[in-house]
Formats: structure tokens, sequence, C-alpha cells
């Protein structure tokens, strides 16, 4: 059990480490290349901080544990709006862009419910990862064309960072560990992920929704903080909605790619329409009351993180205790 618990922290731990530097690598090539900062920011930078999601998903797929992928990918969602929006909204109230309303909403909007269709049979097929993969790719060109149109490139400051002090040679050699770091700490946490489950007689499903999916959000958190620190606080809901998307599409389309599998029915029953009603709790918090602009008010963090740890407390509660009659 405590190799198990090691393997998750460290897997954990390097994980999001050689994600970050991968990043910074992927995005220093690119922008020698010639690709523009916009398209850095939105591809490079939107997946960096999915990484983890990704190759864990990936890794599941691969260890035949596809529950550890779609507990990752709806935990990961429910954390990034309960916990991460949360809990940068209780340190300092973050302003809604009209544009993340008319755009980037609408996009998680249709990849939300594109989601629930393709898991409301419990079964994901190859064909439903190339609907979500592709819904990925278009989402994408979508929002590279419409910041193109607005000229909003404040999301891009970190890519002009990235790329100051990094030389080509320090950038392949981050891309190249930074890949391997990424294969080695995700295959390290699904195998201490599925033996702590097997441990304490739970299922993968539940280890993924928990211990998985908010060490993987950490990136989310990150970017969070630091546009904190960068005076930038509504920056954090363009992250958070980017992770999402991507995770909604990317981690569970990838999946199904390695072979078609079956759903836990709990993520139909309990799962899946959490992470529905905290995105719907989010648009309705960001739209409301109406004004000029919106916030997500202290009193509005204090809510999506006392949502989440609810979540997170009925799920330990189902891990110590079983699952009640009402979920089946």
């Amino acid at each position: 059990m405590l190799m198990s618990i090691a393997a998750v922290v460290a897997g954990l731990a390097i994980l999001v480490w050689s994600a970050d530097h991968f990043v910074e690598g992927a995005a220093a090539i690119a922008h020698r290349l010639g690709v523009s900062n916009l398209i850095i920011g939105i591809t490079v930078i939107g997946f960096g901080t999915s990484a983890p999601e990704m190759l864990v998903s990936i890794m599941a797929a691969l260890e035949k544990i596809p529950d550890i992928a779609i507990g990752n990918a709806l935990g990961s969602n429910v954390a990034n709006i309960g916990l991460i929006l949360g809990l940068t909204a209780l340190l300092v109230p973050v302003p809604v862009s009209a544009g993340l309303m008319r755009a980037e909403y609408p996009m998680l909007a249709v990849a939300t419910l594109a989601l629930v269709a393709c898991l409301y049979d419990l079964q994901l097929t190859w064909f439903e990862g190339v609907i979500l993969l592709t819904l990925l790719v278009g989402t994408m060109g979508l929002m590279i064309r419409m910041h193109r149109v607005s000229g909003d490139d404040r999301q891009l400051d970190e890519v002009d960072e990235i790329d100051a002090s990094m030389s080509a040679l320090a950038a392949w050699f981050w891309i190249i560990v930074g890949l391997l770091l990424l294969v080695g700490s995700s295959r390290m946490l699904v195998w201490g992920a599925s033996n702590i489950a097997q441990e304490l007689g739970v299922s993968e499903l539940v280890i993924g929704l928990t211990i998985v999916a908010v060490g993987t959000s950490l990136p989310e958190l990150a970017a969070s903080l630091a546009s904190l620190k960068k005076s930038v606080p509504d920056l954090a809901v363009g992250n958070v909605i980017g992770s999402n998307l991507f995770n909604s599409l990317a981690v569970v389309g990838i999946a199904p790619m390695l072979g078609g599998f079956k759903v836990d029915a709990h993520v139909l029953t309990r799962d899946l329409p959490v992470m529905v009603a905290m995105t719907a709790l989010l648009f309705l918090m960001s739209w409301l009351p109406r004004a000029k602009t919106v916030h997500l008010t202290r009193v509005k963090g204090v809510v999506l993180l006392l949502s989440f740890v609810g979540y997170q407390g009925y799920l330990y509660y189902v891990a110590a205790l079983g699952t009640p009659k009402i979920f089946g």
C-alpha cells in the first residue's frame, strides 16, 4: 500500500513538473519556427495544462483501466470549476468578459452535450472518440479565428515569457525529457491508483474522480494563481474553460481510440450529472445578475468551493461505506 501511495504522489509531482517543462520547450520551438503567439497560446499551452489528464487517459486505456481515464476527465472538470475557480474567486472577485460569454462558453456547452451523448449508452466506441477529437480540432480552429478577429491577446503573455530565455538546444532537451517523464510518471500514477483502489476495495472510477482528478488539475490551479499575480484574474475563467474543453473532447476522446470499452453505470447516474450541473452553475453565475460586467464574487466562490467539497465528500463516503441504493 505504501508503495502505491508513493507511486501516486511521485507520479503526480513528476507529471505536473514534466508537463510544464515540455510545454516550455514546445512553445519555444514553435516560436522559432515562426508560429504565431496566438496559435501557440491556444494549442501548445492549451494542450499543456491538460497534458497530465491526456497522458493518464492514454496509460489507463493501455492498461485496460478505462474507469480511471473517465473518472480523471469528469473529476478534473468538476475540480476546475469548483476548486480552482471557487478558490480564485474567494481570493479575488473574477470578472467575466463578454467575449467569453459569446465565444468560449457556447463551445464548452457544445463539448459538454457531445460528451453526454457519447456516454449516454454507457459505451465509448472508436467512432465516438473520432467525433470528440474532430470537435476538438474544429473548436480550436474557431477559437483561433475569433481571437484573430477580436485582437485579444492577453492570454499570450505566457508565451513571451517562455520564449525569452530558452535556447533551441534547451528547448529540444525539455521536449524530449518532458515527454519521456510524462509517459513514465503517468504510467506510475495509473499503476499506483489502480493498486490503491484494489487495496481499499473501491472502484477505479472513484479513485480517478478524487485523487487522480485533483492531482492532475494542479497545472490549472497554478495558471489561475499566476493570473492573480499578474493582476488579470479574468484569465482564470478562460484557462478553466479551455482545460474543460480539452478534458471533455481530448481526454475522453483519446481513450476509445485505443479500443472501445464499457463505462461504469455510476458515471451516468452520479458523476456526469454533477459535471453538467457544475458547468451549468458556472454559466448561471457568469450571467447573473445582468450587468455590463459580471463578476464571480467571493460569495459565488464559496458556493462553487462548497459544491466541490460536498461532491468529494460524498465520493469518499461511497468509498468508505459502499454506493448507496439510490444510485443503484
